[in-house]
């Protein structure tokens, strides 16, 4: 293991999203990549080239087994999350987590209790909650800016990539509910799914979720491998201000509308409303890339045994929304209590 100043890192997974997480904690300074893995080998090969110093493998055991690592980074297909978890965290590693944690909730859960006997950080990777956009929204709403929250309304869409193992909804959404609930400091209490699948493999591709909130925000996603645009925006309406998040934006990601609408009932019509249009501010936003501060955070987290922002409760959240979205999905809409 490492001296306690410095987290030795493995990372299993190398198709899109692993070669990122490589990259990010090669930049972290009190981190080392010290193994790479992957079951083809063709992925081994260009991480070797740009990273000589990685020793690479295609058996995950020789991570979880070697004494020099301290935590290992999962950047697999969902349905294997759960074992190669539980394999890592048994045999006392750290475990950071692709989202979602799991493919269902038993899972999730045991994976917490099992992280917790351990004494070990199990983190999920929500890297959109690490963004300077999100995080400045974050700001705003907790300083009162934005006024009382009334809804959440998100679009994610594209021409996007099919995918064999999972839904649309397990595949872009817990994108926007971990945003959502981080933004709003509370759970939904109900989920109701409305989707199709257009290719006959009994895969939705396209799907509306609502999640009601005890507070009476409503939050609404829109998640699509159907569109010929590609679509990333969030509208956060609140009673003061509104928010606008569109990650396709090069640079004014978030834009403050100081807009409303005000009602005046002591006015003979108090159904004509008052419109508020004033100001759009541009704040200016932290440009550090995302998964960088996210793996910083990680590493913080290991050696001073703190919380991550997106612990396995987190992550849980996450999916028992998604668990339910499944069960309305298949009972066209059904609004399922959580």
């Amino acid at each position: 293991m490492s001296s306690g100043k410095r987290v030795n890192i493995g990372i299993v997974g190398l198709g899109y999203w692993g070669p990122n997480l490589v990259r990010n904690f090669s930049e972290v300074s009190n981190c080392y990549v010290a193994m790479a893995c992957d079951s083809d080998e063709g992925r081994l090969k260009p991480i070797k080239r740009r990273y000589p110093y990685v020793e690479v493998t295609t058996r995950y055991e020789d991570l979880v087994s070697s004494k020099d690592i301290d935590a290992i980074a999962i950047a697999t297909p969902v349905v294997s999350h759960y074992e190669l978890a539980k394999y890592a965290l048994e045999k006392g590693k750290h475990v950071l987590v692709e989202k979602p944690l799991c493919a269902n909730v038993k899972e999730a859960e045991d994976l917490m209790k099992i992280s917790q006997s351990q004494g070990k950080i199990l983190m999920v990777d929500h890297t959109f909650l690490y963004t300077g956009s999100v995080r400045k929204a974050k700001e705003l709403i907790s300083r009162g800016e934005i006024g009382e929250l009334y809804y959440f309304d998100s679009v994610r869409i594209n021409l996007g990539l099919f995918r064999p193992d999972v839904n649309v909804i397990w595949d872009l959404a817990p994108h926007d509910i971990s945003i959502a609930q981080y933004l709003m400091k509370e759970e939904p209490v109900s989920v109701s799914v409305l989707g199709r699948d257009f290719s006959n493999n009994k895969i939705a591709c396209i799907a509306y979720m609502t999640l009601r909130y005890k507070s009476g925000i409503i939050a609404h996603i829109h998640v699509s491998w159907l569109s010929p645009v590609k679509i990333r925006r969030i509208i956060i309406g609140g009673s003061k201000k509104m928010i606008i998040y569109d990650d396709v934006e090069p640079t004014e990601k978030i834009k403050v509308y100081d807009s409303g609408i005000e009602f005046d009932y002591d006015k003979e019509n108090p159904l004509q409303p008052t419109y508020r249009l004033g100001d759009i501010n541009l704040p200016r936003l932290g440009q550090r890339e995302a998964l960088l501060v996210e793996a910083e955070h990680f590493v913080d987290c290991i050696l001073k045994g703190e919380k991550p922002l997106t612990d396995a409760a987190f992550g849980l959240a996450i999916v028992k929304v998604l668990e339910a979205g499944d069960i309305s999905l298949k009972e066209g809409g059904r609004e399922v209590k959580l």
